[in-house]
């Protein structure tokens, strides 16, 4: 039987490019890694496909999972009535199977895991400064003001707990905060293929 795997759970404020980091340290330890895919009540954005980028469900199939004890951790988020959440069967058989899981997860939902998991390995990943995340946030042009506002709001928060996480990385580049996370990882023993 293999050991069993670890999680790690990858956090930081919206628009500081967790996303782009997560998929670069991904490619470097595939077949060790798994990202685990969340799933949520919102509607997909363009190009989101079900099952690959979420698991896009209605509220009330959300609601009836979260009360079977589907998930590992769920949270209603930006207070928008849009739920989010890591389902068990995103982690259990993989952890069983002696993989790594990867959960991007915000800070919430990253303190339920530790509840359930207090050896997870924890990464925050941090702006180079808030007026760098609010540039972010503005180039993507997928929000309007007040919902960047909100967002920097939810970040102050999210910066004020960063400390809570064994590791903090500075997203100032794709390649430094990627090389950063893999290095972290090498020091609990996860080496590249």
């Amino acid at each position: 039987m293999p050991s069993p795997g670890k999680l790690l759970v990858v956090s930081g404020p919206s628009g500081v490019g967790k996303s782009t980091v997560v998929r670069k340290v991904l490619e470097r330890y595939r077949g060790q890694l798994r990202l685990s895919i969340s799933a949520t009540t919102r509607q997909p954005r363009p190009g989101e496909q079900d099952g690959v980028d979420y698991h896009f469900l209605s509220d009330s199939d959300f609601l009836q999972r979260q009360a079977a004890g589907e998930f590992l951790e769920c949270i209603e988020v930006f207070s928008q009535g849009h739920w989010y959440g890591t389902p068990w069967s995103e982690v259990r058989p993989f952890l069983a199977e002696g993989k790594w899981v990867l959960l991007e997860i915000d800070v919430d939902g990253a303190q339920h895991v530790l509840d359930s998991f207090p050896r997870a390995v924890t990464v925050f990943i941090q702006p180079a400064s808030l007026s760098e995340l609010e540039r972010r946030l503005r180039a993507r042009g997928t929000e309007g003001q007040e919902a960047i506002e909100r967002r920097l709001s939810v970040a102050k928060h999210e910066l004020a707990l960063a400390e809570r996480y064994q590791y903090q990385v500075v997203n100032d580049t794709v390649a430094k905060a990627t090389e950063d996370i893999c290095r972290i990882l090498q020091d609990q023993d996860l080496t590249e293929k």
